[in-house]
C-alpha cells in the first residue's frame, strides 16, 4: 500500500488478483501507525462502497458514493471529543 493513497481504486496484482479499495463507509480520512505508519484520505465526505460482479470478460467494479448528513456526524464527533474526526467527516481530508 502506498503511504498516502487515493481511497478509491482497483488494480490487478502481479499474481492476477483483483484488489479493490472503495474508500470508507464510516471515517473518510485517518492516520494510523499500525501495522505501519499510513494515511488515507477519500477527498470527499461521501460514504463509499463498491459493487463487484463477474461477467463473461472478467470482473466489473462499480464504485458508489452515498450522501448522508456528514455535518451531523461531524457535530456528534465534536460533542464526543473526537476533534481529530471533525474535518475528516466534513471533507474527506485530514
Amino acid at each position: 500500500m502506498r503511504p498516502h493513497a487515493s481511497a478509491t481504486f482497483d488494480e490487478t496484482s502481479r499474481r492476477g488478483r483483483l484488489i479493490v479499495n472503495p474508500g470508507s463507509v464510516g471515517l473518510q480520512a485517518y492516520e494510523d501507525a499500525h501495522p505501519y505508519l499510513h494515511r488515507v484520505e477519500n477527498a470527499t465526505p461521501h460514504a463509499r462502497y463498491a459493487m463487484i460482479t463477474q461477467g463473461a470478460s472478467g470482473w466489473d467494479v462499480s464504485f458508489r458514493a452515498v450522501e448522508y448528513d456528514w455535518e451531523r456526524a461531524a457535530r456528534e464527533a465534536q460533542l464526543n471529543g473526537r476533534m481529530d474526526w471533525v474535518a475528516a467527516l466534513r471533507s474527506g481530508h485530514l
